[in-house]
């Protein structure tokens, strides 16, 4: 099965088990829903990013609008509906009115605990983040079967290249404390080619990379390097379509907060938290005993107060 189909029936099996309601679902998981198993082109999936993204404002606007916003032409919008099912443009605008509706009765600026100020509202929007992370681990087979996978893989690479390597620093410092060998890329380029080619012939088997907005050119190539080395790819990302999503053999997504000059991830770092989890309990034994001698060491030489 090519990459793209096997990310796309990953994240079916994600809905399909454990799943909400369609009323208790969130109103973007309801929108991604559309767009499961359809094959788009980069046009279309900019336009489904975009009605994501923009949901409560992109369901009311003319198909001018929508195709100014996004930047493609209006025959482009026609043929991205057509191809989801529907019989033209006003239909879909007419399947995600309700749901746009449904956002906005449930947001808290609706509601009687109305936050007065920008930074509330970033709260708010990082809680509405978290609240997605929760829904996708209400079925823990996919994060368990993954930890396992890493846990296995022996080097573990994981990569995070320009805004991404917070994200990748923190996992390699925490898995490190649990797995053998970890090595940590954080530039592109050459140098991760060099580094997933040495990863490869070492044994390793997986590749975590994590790939956060604005995303880098260079994050698909070193994803492409990485299966072309023969290893498999799981990706914790913001995006649900895409060349990035693709390439991965397994895709996590949790949103990042972006009502601030620069974004904040305390979604992408629960969903962090939760994979290493998932790998210390693959082998609780080997983490055990690495965990009581990283405390020994720690002790003898006094690193903390």
């Amino acid at each position: 099965m090519p990459s793209g189909q096997r990310a796309r029936a990953q994240a079916a099996a994600i809905k399909s088990s454990g799943q909400a309601p369609e009323h208790e679902r969130a109103p973007a998981d309801r929108v991604r829903a559309l767009f499961n198993g359809h094959r788009l082109s980069p046009g279309q999936r900019r336009i489904a990013q975009y009605l994501i993204d923009h949901l409560t404002e992109a369901a009311f606007l003319s198909i001018t609008e929508l195709a100014e916003r996004v930047g493609v032409s209006q025959p482009s919008v026609t043929r991205f509906a057509t191809a989801l099912g529907f019989s033209g443009y006003p239909a879909l605008r007419d399947m995600l009115q309700p749901i746009a509706l449904s956002a906005v009765a449930g947001s808290p600026e609706s509601s009687r605990e109305i936050r007065r100020n920008e930074l509330q509202a970033a709260v708010d929007a990082e809680i509405a983040n978290l609240e997605n992370v929760r829904r996708l681990l209400a079925d823990t087979d996919q994060v368990l079967d993954l930890g396992r996978e890493l846990a296995r893989s022996v080097p573990l690479t994981v990569l995070g290249l320009r805004i991404s390597v917070s994200l990748a620093h923190y996992f390699a410092y925490a898995a490190r404390r649990i797995h053998p060998d970890v090595r940590l890329i954080t530039e592109g380029g050459s140098v991760a080619y060099d580094a997933l080619m040495q990863s490869r012939a070492a044994g390793g088997t997986w590749v975590l990379a994590f790939a956060m907005p604005r995303h880098a050119k260079e994050t698909l190539s070193a994803l492409q390097a990485a299966r072309s080395a023969g290893l498999r790819v799981a990706l914790i990302t913001d995006l649900t379509l895409g060349p990035l999503v693709e390439e991965a053999d397994v895709a996590l997504t949790a949103g990042t907060g972006a009502r601030l000059v620069f974004d904040s991830y305390a979604a992408p770092g629960i969903l962090s938290a939760a994979v290493l989890q998932a790998m210390a309990d693959a082998d609780p034994e080997r983490t055990q005993a690495r965990l009581e001698g990283y405390e020994q060491v720690a002790e003898q030489h006094g690193f903390f107060l």
